[in-house]
């Protein structure tokens, strides 16, 4: 079963990586808020401080920054988008932190690296939603440049 657990961090991580920098938004065309890249900047710095958690069996690194990215997904700067589909990612990755946050609590590692994997693939899915909103946004309603 921990093997299981290493490939599901390994898979994580892989996933979390094709994430970064800029979040996979050209910054050419859109260049995000200064509050909103701060915050997605927190959030990715908790989620790489739960991967280390799981790497190296630190329950409580796991359940702190689970918290932590609770509390980040709670801050007015979070709600980028007001869409129905938005709102089911948010919901997912705050439910997912909670999870996280229980497992920690649980001292259930292959739980945790799961759910991290989870977690992980909710931010990739909810990131590729907001840039192709955007980029339907922006051809509908040029700005004219």
């Amino acid at each position: 079963m921990l093997r299981k657990a290493s490939v599901a961090v390994a898979i994580g991580l892989a996933v979390l990586l094709t994430a970064l920098p800029g979040h996979g938004d050209d910054p050419k065309k859109d260049p995000p808020n200064k509050k909103i890249a701060e915050l997605m900047h927190r959030k990715l710095e908790s989620s790489q401080k739960v991967l280390e958690g799981i790497a190296t069996n630190d329950f409580t690194k796991i359940a702190r920054n689970a918290e932590e990215l609770m509390q980040i997904s709670k801050e007015a700067e979070w709600k980028v988008l007001k869409t129905e589909r938005y709102e089911l990612y948010s919901n997912e990755f705050r439910r997912n932190a909670e999870t996280l946050a229980k497992n920690a609590k649980d001292k259930n590692l292959d739980a945790a690296a799961l759910t991290y994997v989870e977690l992980t693939l909710t931010c990739v899915r909810c990131h590729k939603h907001v840039r192709e909103t955007r980029e339907t946004s922006f051809e509908r309603w040029p700005t004219g440049e």
